[in-house]
């Protein structure tokens, strides 16, 4: 990865990930543990199959009023490449479905 110069980004790993975990949390209208914190974490993906809104948050807990992402019915996130690596947690506005979770590691 480059800047706009074309200089390469310090800290930057050009390694690829070489593992992949698929996990599954039920829906709850209490805060949950969606990830736990992981140092080796390159990305993921977030999947929210229910048709309740899932509200995320880059902490310990999540609340209907603090959260980091909202995730419709249906919808994803997209966990950022080399990004957060701290525990992620979720919270559900009603019980329906579940968080279908993929983390890629190193």
């Amino acid at each position: 990865m480059v800047d706009v110069n074309g200089d390469q980004l310090s800290g930057f790993d050009q390694s690829r990930p070489a593992t992949a975990v698929l996990s599954s949390v039920p829906s709850s209208v209490t805060s949950v543990t969606i990830l736990a914190a992981n140092a080796a974490r390159r990305g993921g993906t977030i999947v929210n199959d229910g048709t309740k809104v899932l509200k995320i948050a880059f902490s310990a807990t999540a609340t209907a009023t603090a959260f980091t992402v909202s995730i419709p019915a249906n919808g994803q996130h997209e966990l950022t490449l080399d990004g957060y690596t701290g525990v992620i947690s979720g919270i559900w506005n009603a019980v329906n479905g579940n968080a279908r979770v993929t983390e890629v590691t190193t």
